[in-house]
This record gives C-alpha cells, sequence and structure tokens, in this order.
C-alpha cells in the first residue's frame, strides 16, 4: 500500500492517456505498506498508470541511471473515494534503463494459484494481461516513453514548488 499518491488532473492527462481514461499518479518519499506489514519510504520518484480494464498496473520509477518500469500484472483497478485498490496476482515484469526486460516470480505465481484457488478464468485474464504487458513493451508502446515520464514529473515539481504543497485530487 502507497500511503501517499497525487493524481495528475485530468487537463494535465496526455491525450493518449486521456483517451483511455488512464489514472496517473505520483509519488515521491512515501511510506510503503508491505503486505507483510513492513513499512518503507520510498527512495525514488514514481509515476504510475492504473489503466481500467487492463490486467496490469506500471510504475515508472525515476533514478540516476534512467527509468525503470515495475509493471504488476493485477486485477483492473477499482476505486473508491480516495482509495484505489487492485489484486495483485505476483507476476512482475521489470524493465531495465537500459531496455533489458525481466519477468518474475512465476514460482510465486504457480504457488499462490493453487494456495489460493484462483479459478480459469482469473489465470486466463492473468495471462493475457501478462502478454498484452510484454507486447507493449515490446512495441515500445505507451505508457513506455521516458520523455513522458520525466514530463509529468517535471510538471508535479514545478506546481509542488509554486504552491508549495501538492494540490492535485
Amino acid at each position: 500500500m502507497w500511503l501517499e499518491n497525487w493524481q495528475v488532473p485530468d487537463d494535465r492527462i496526455h491525450p493518449l492517456h486521456a483517451s483511455a481514461a488512464v489514472w496517473v499518479m505520483l509519488n515521491e518519499n512515501t511510506t510503503i505498506i508491505e503486505a507483510d506489514g513492513k513499512e518503507w519510504i520510498s527512495r525514488v520518484p514514481a509515476v504510475s498508470f492504473f489503466i481500467p480494464e487492463q490486467w496490469f498496473n506500471i510504475v515508472a520509477l525515476i533514478e540516476e541511471s534512467g527509468i525503470r518500469y515495475y509493471c504488476n500484472v493485477a486485477s483492473p483497478p477499482y476505486r473508491y473515494g480516495d482509495v484505489l485498490t487492485y489484486i495483485d496476482y505476483d507476476l512482475d515484469v521489470v524493465v531495465l534503463p537500459n531496455g533489458e526486460v525481466h519477468e518474475l516470480d512465476h514460482d510465486e505465481f504457480r504457488l499462490h494459484r493453487e494456495e489460493y484457488r484462483y479459478g480459469e478464468t482469473v489465470v486466463a485474464q492473468v495471462e493475457a494481461g501478462l502478454q498484452e504487458l510484454l507486447s507493449r513493451i515490446s512495441n515500445k508502446e505507451w505508457p513506455f516513453d521516458d520523455a513522458e515520464i520525466y514530463r509529468y514529473y517535471e510538471q508535479w515539481k514545478q506546481q509542488k514548488n509554486a504552491e508549495g504543497a501538492i494540490n492535485f485530487p
């Protein structure tokens, strides 16, 4: 759980992202609580993309060496009030700043598939989500656009500096 995120206002969303009704969130130095209760503070800025009806979400981590994309294969996001939630199915894909792609945690997914008795419909959706995500990565489709990630982050920093606080809803 990421305790603080700031949503990019609709009038500042890239047209491609707006056309897909994407929720774009930013955070920096926010508390994160793991499923086991462990808490830690994020060390790098993050721009996150939650796409309705897609079985994945993408977190662009702005690091000194460039942008590292951490992608969760997960249920489509659901939002109620100020809370955005989804079910993480443990499969992850990481895209390093040099373009290397790594699929992670297939064993964890298989273990949890049995333990939590994922139905065949869920498994099919998870596998389709992974394939869609890998396709977007290999075709360099949005949101895998470093320039746009930096634009969102710079826009947020300017807003923060101008107002002394974040006022994104």
